[in-house]
């Protein structure tokens, strides 16, 4: 595992890839992005590593900057997994990020992932702070409520058939990196019925 300290100025002469990512979320000024940015490190996680465990309350949140996660709940029989992150993601748990309580998912690193870390303790210190930070942690909250509301919408009402030309369509690349038992558990099917659905596509 190779893990960098926060950025310094020495990043300034390559490519930025994290400020993007911040503003997707929400248009920041350039002094408060550079007050968020202070208490944002790199760091490198091999592919199998587990970033967030169910039953614990996580401290850090994660914005992807290469590779690819699943995020699954464990049952008695097997793992449901209902979340893929990939480049630009954000990997947190929402109910240790609002109510400081243990979370119910576990995320997996299906690639060696180059990601941003950020405690989510700093956040929370930063909002009281600077109006705008508090402004882009609110619409990154309402953006991830809309990201499982949609999640949750779609394994209700699409059938596994939808659902996978769905991904076919939005996220072609998606399904080249990723196992297909993890393709069959996110559509909640076994692996004989995904490829039966992938035979009636081709």
């Amino acid at each position: 595992m190779n893990i960098q300290g926060k950025m310094d100025d020495t990043s300034a002469s390559q490519p930025d890839l994290l400020d993007p990512l911040l503003d997707k979320i929400y248009l920041l000024p350039a002094p408060s992005r550079l007050s968020l940015k202070k208490y944002i490190r790199e760091v490198s996680y091999p592919k199998g590593h587990i970033l967030l465990r169910a039953d614990k309350v996580e401290t850090d949140i994660y914005f992807i900057k290469k590779g690819i996660v699943r995020a699954y709940a464990q049952t008695p029989d097997n793992e449901i997994t209902f979340w893929f992150g990939q480049e630009g993601d954000t990997i947190i748990s929402m109910k240790s990020y609002v109510e400081n309580q243990k979370g119910y998912e576990d995320v997996e690193l299906l690639d060696n992932c180059d990601l941003y870390q950020l405690k989510i303790h700093d956040l929370q210190q930063l909002f009281g702070q600077d109006i705008h930070l508090a402004n882009w942690g609110r619409k990154f909250a309402e953006q991830e409520l809309i990201k499982t509301e949609e999640r949750l919408i779609s394994r209700q009402f699409r059938t596994a058939s939808q659902r996978y030309n769905e991904l076919l369509q939005t996220n072609p690349a998606l399904l080249q990196r990723v196992q297909l038992g993890h393709i069959a558990s996110y559509l909640g099917i076994t692996q004989v019925s995904l490829s039966r659905i992938r035979a009636t596509i081709k």
